[in-house]
């Protein structure tokens, strides 16, 4: 796995208490096609780690609103929903591995462009690697 260092060293981070893994219900039915390393890592997590919100009409309002606004095509709706949800409620960072769609300097602005102009805040979309990287360095 590409990115297997920095997910083990976010799992520890979540494990720890250091980070509240936030997700939505269209996350649960995502972790069917996980790895299953990645399925029981979030079933072993207790209570105090994790937190459920829910996709919200609001949300995929504002989800549509990026396809809308060209940030990203139709085909990337559930990525829209992620962000969505995150941003109407105000987690601190949206962690995604997905540089195609999510974490990209380009889509980033576009989603907080509609994010401002909808009157909601703007959201930081970082990867594991900003996350946890460098930690051992220096």
């Amino acid at each position: 796995m590409e990115f297997e260092e920095e997910s083990t060293l976010l799992f520890e981070k979540v494990k720890l208490g250091q980070i509240i893994c936030v997700y939505s219900n269209l996350t649960e039915s995502e972790l069917s096609n996980a790895p299953l390393k990645v399925q029981n890592f979030f079933t072993s997590l207790k209570v105090e780690q994790k937190e459920l919100i829910s996709v919200t009409p609001e949300a995929l309002s504002l989800a549509q609103s990026y396809i809308d606004e060209k940030v990203v095509g139709q085909t990337s709706l559930d990525d829209c929903i992620h962000i969505a949800v995150a941003t109407l409620s105000k987690v601190d960072i949206l962690i995604s591995w997905n540089f195609k769609h999510i974490v990209n300097v380009y889509r980033i602005r576009g989603y907080n462009s509609v994010n401002l102009r909808s009157g909601y805040s703007t959201l930081e979309i970082r990867s594991p690697k900003e996350i946890v990287g460098n930690e051992n360095e220096g």
